[in-house]
Formats: C-alpha cells, structure tokens, sequence
C-alpha cells in the first residue's frame, strides 16, 4: 500500500468531489494545541473549558460540609498539588458551535479517517451524537481509532516518510436521529471492481436484511456503476454506504484497501479470491441468523467495565453493597 492511496481516504480529499451523494458535513483544520492535548497521555484525563458552558458531563455541586473532611492544615506534609488546568480552545468551541447550529443542532465527529465508534459507550447518550465541543473531546480523548489517525495512519505503508498527516481536520456530519445500523454496507473493489459487499454492523441478526437481500444487491450495484466506478482513484479500496427508507443509496466513507480497514464478513484473503475469479458479480454477505452474529465495537469497553469474575471491580463492589445492607 501506498501513502496516496491512504491519503485519498481522507474525508477532506473526497468530499468536495463527492459532496452531493454523501452526508451533510462541515470540515474544521485542527489547531495544532488541540492535536496536542488529543495526544497526552501523560496526566489526568481533563475535558476542555467550555466558554459557552456546555459540558459533556455535570458539574459536581459542592457542599461545604463536606470539603470540611479533606482540608489539610498547613504544615501537615500531605498538602497536594495544585490541580492541572484544564485547556481551552475558545476559537474552535465558537466554529464547532456554529458548525453544529448549521447542521441542525446535532453532529457525529470524526478526524481524517476514522470515527470514535469505539468509545460511544462513554458518553451520555451511548451514541456518537454530539452538542457541543465538550461532547466531541469526550468522544476522541477516549477512542483508541482516533489514536490510529494521530500516530499510525501510515504505519502499512511501504514508501511512509511520516506517522501522520500534515493537517488534521475535525469532521463535523450531521446527525440523523432515524439512522438504521442495519442498512449500512461496506463495500469492497479490487482492480476498480465490485468484489464483495457486507453488512456493517454484524453483531446483530435483522431478519427483514434476509427478506430484501436482492433488492438491495441491485440498489447497491447501481449506485457503483452510477457515482463511484471511475471517479474514485485508486484501484483498491473499501467504501461504505447507507440505503434510507426510500431506497436511496447515501456514501458514508472511503476506507483503504487492507491495514486498518474491516472486513467484516470477510477475510482479506476471501476478497483476494474473489477478486481473481472470472466474471463481473459480487458477494454480498449479511448476517443471516443469530447463530452468525460476530463480536464487534459494541463490545469496545475497558475489561473493567464487563469483568464480573470472582475478585473483579464489580464482585468487590457488590459485596460491599450487600455488607452495607446488612449494618
């Protein structure tokens, strides 16, 4: 693989080219001081200032009573630091304000390539859906895709000069409440030919995928031969795509071919294959039964969070639980 095909997969290269079939999006370049605080790992984790007060999680409302309890008297030797400050990106927080106004009151976020799907656990809502600038730093601190765009964007590449982009842009899409997991598709070419095609979110069994299965086989070939087929530039790659209710067919990303890239029902070597047989079809595989449901990002949590094994954060706490009912 080569640093132009990675690079093209950048939203901010496809996007004008591609901006009438796709989603509605407000592309922001990243300061450098945000990129930076993205990036630190070496203190507390500490969400930005909001200088138009919205916070991704509650203030903590203070009693006096009980600060009382953890005052240190001077000269005691257990007097603790300072606590950090907090960093602030006023200039960023006024354009992802307006940015969000635009688009309807609601965003998901994304960097150059990738989404934080991984970390939607964490926020209030348990989606990607974003207010504020507070929600999206929310999002991208605790998401380990965010981390590839930072650092190793170009670690398969075979000619990289570098482990990330010149310019990182904070993407901005509009958020579609009536959005359906199950009507998103990745969508595979080989030598600019449709080889394979997979249902997205493969962690659930939708029954009603089965029933329309040929139908969308030919709504998704068609949007192919019509908007992507010639005009994307790279001989190998992935894109995903969202069908709507009235069977319209929406992009949604360009993804490199390989590295990084799902592939879901797939593996990369079953694509290969496909790719060299004769004849001009394509493999279109859904989840077509509880039994062939897949683990996947919904399932993208700390170990902590699920473990409840003898020994385990959850078992302690509730033995403690149940040792304070019976005082």
């Amino acid at each position: 693989m080569k640093v132009e095909d990675v690079n093209r997969c950048q939203i901010q290269e496809w996007y004008p080219k591609f901006k009438s079939i796709t989603l509605k999006t407000i592309l922001l370049e990243l300061p450098e001081s945000f990129m930076d605080y993205l990036n630190d790992d070496s203190g507390p984790f500490l969400l930005p200032v909001s200088m138009l007060s919205e916070d991704a999680l509650p203030n903590r409302v203070c009693k006096p009573e009980e600060e009382e309890d953890f005052e240190v008297s001077e000269g005691s030797g257990d007097e603790s630091e300072p606590p950090p400050t907090r960093p602030c990106f006023p200039e960023l927080e006024l354009k992802i304000k307006e940015s969000i106004e635009f688009l309807g009151g609601a965003v998901f976020p994304k960097l150059n390539w990738s989404s934080p799907k991984d970390s939607a656990w964490i926020s209030s809502s348990g989606s990607l859906k974003c207010t504020s600038l507070s929600d999206i730093a929310l999002l991208l601190r605790s998401s380990d895709s965010i981390t590839h765009d930072l650092c190793h964007a170009y670690d398969s590449c075979t000619d990289k000069t570098s482990s990330r982009p010149q310019q990182l842009y904070l993407a901005l899409r509009k958020w579609y409440p009536s959005f359906r997991p199950e009507m998103e598709f990745r969508c595979f070419v080989w030598g600019e030919r449709l080889v394979g095609v997979s249902q997205r979110e493969v962690t659930v069994y939708y029954p009603a995928l089965v029933e329309r299965k040929n139908h969308l086989e030919e709504l998704i070939l068609d949007f192919f031969l019509n908007y992507i087929e010639g005009r994307f530039k790279s001989e190998n790659y992935a894109f995903d795509i969202y069908v709507t209710k009235d069977g319209k067919v929406k992009l949604v990303d360009f993804n490199p071919w390989g590295a990084f890239t799902l592939a879901l029902l797939f593996t990369w070597e079953e694509l290969e294959r496909l790719s060299r047989e004769a004849g001009g079809g394509f493999e279109f595989r859904i989840v077509e039964s509880h039994c062939a449901v897949r683990p996947g990002l919904k399932t993208a949590v700390p170990y902590d969070y699920l473990d409840t094994s003898p020994g385990s954060g959850w078992d302690q706490f509730l033995r403690n639980v149940e040792e304070f009912r019976h005082q």
